[in-house]
């Protein structure tokens, strides 16, 4: 009979069907205990390794929270930081409001003052002017502006135009009878830079007939080009309620070009303004006039050159035909004194024989069958 021996006590068991079912049952026995025991170490093992998780994560939360602390104290400081800054620099910009806002208040105040005492200035210069033509013929309203802006220019004619014309244009138009009121001209080294033709027009507020400036714009382009002026310009107080003219330079050179109307007070700032633009344009002009003059010497000598060749080939064309003629008459010449050479020739072979004839001539044939002339000779003979 077969024996079994337990690995674990070490009891031996024969193979018979009691002993069988003992060791079926030891065994079971042994696996539930077993079973039980791991089941009761795993569980253990679990309560242990469950407790240093949960140690782990209050020592990790405690970490967190002390962090977090940390992070939250730095926030705060940071807050305040940020904040007593921003604060510092609200101040600074209110501060800094608080004065701009004192200055722009005060150059408010001192602009508004200033444009007041300019508007008091102008109402004075406009009711001056209005007193003024109320009191004048229309005629001596209009001289009296032209005096105006002679005296004006006047002023500066020594520092800002030296050597500029400023006269009365006294030149009637042949071709219209017009004329304008002043031409101004200035130059730098002796080039032209500007040139302009002023007419002064206003009239008494009791003129029956009340004209508008655009009524004198034809005149004066027409006066600028024949005077050979750049610029026309009105200085005009006609209309004193237009918004238009009331501006102070008004362009209209949408009507004429180069053209402007302009109220007194803007008389030397035209003038100016027009001058100055031209002087930064005058290097330009010279270039222009340089090119210019070598385009004329260029066309003069194509004219001299042209008017060379035209009347070399009309001299030639004559020394052509008198050279024909004078050659036709040489030829001429040469029939003729061949003709005379061969008459000479034929003279001389005539001459020849008269010659030989004269020659061959005696006494005897002389008066052969000639009684008379024997009878001669023969007396000269006794003599």
């Amino acid at each position: 009979m077969a024996k079994i021996k337990c690995p674990k006590c070490g009891h031996v068991w024969e193979e018979n069907a009691v002993d069988l079912k003992q060791f079926q049952d030891a065994v079971n026995q042994a696996v539930t205990e077993r079973s039980k025991m791991i089941e009761k170490n795993t569980e253990l093992l679990m309560q242990q390794k469950f407790e240093r998780r949960v140690t782990e994560l209050h020592e990790e939360i405690a970490k967190l929270s002390t962090e977090l602390m940390n992070k939250e104290k730095d926030h705060r400081l940071a807050v305040q930081q940020a904040t007593q800054k921003r604060d510092e620099e609200i101040l600074k910009l209110n501060n800094d409001l608080k004065l701009k806002s004192q200055e722009a208040a005060l150059n408010i105040k001192t602009i508004k003052e200033q444009y007041q005492n300019e508007l008091k200035g102008k109402d004075a210069e406009i009711a001056f002017f209005k007193d003024f033509k109320a009191r004048m013929s229309t005629k001596l309203v209009g001289e009296t502006l032209e005096q105006h802006c002679m005296n004006e220019f006047n002023k500066l004619r020594t520092s800002a135009f030296p050597h500029a014309y400023f006269e009365k244009d006294n030149d009637v138009s042949k071709t219209s009878g017009s004329k304008g009121d002043f031409i101004f001209r200035d130059s730098v080294d002796g080039q032209e830079y500007i040139s302009i033709m002023f007419e002064m027009k206003n009239e008494s507020d009791t003129t029956a007939t009340k004209h508008k400036n655009e009524d004198f714009f034809k005149e004066l382009d027409k006066d600028r080009k024949e005077k050979h002026c750049e610029y026309a310009v009105l200085v005009s107080m006609l209309e004193p309620d237009s918004e238009l003219y009331n501006a102070g330079i008004t362009d209209v050179s949408y009507r004429y070009p180069k053209m402007y109307v302009i109220r007194p007070q803007c008389f030397i700032a035209m003038i100016t303004l027009l001058a100055n633009a031209a002087k930064n344009s005058l290097e330009y002009q010279r270039q222009l006039v340089e090119i210019k003059n070598q385009n004329i010497d260029i066309a003069n000598f194509e004219d001299r050159l042209l008017d060379f060749q035209e009347k070399f080939s009309s001299n030639y064309q004559r020394a052509g035909e008198k050279f024909a003629k004078a050659i036709e008459e040489i030829d001429k010449t040469i029939d003729h004194l061949q003709k005379v050479k061969e008459g000479l020739i034929s003279s001389e072979r005539n001459l020849r024989l008269a010659n030989d004839k004269a020659q061959d001539i005696t006494i005897r044939k002389l008066t052969h069958n000639n009684p008379t002339m024997k009878q001669k000779f023969a007396e000269l003979d006794k003599k």
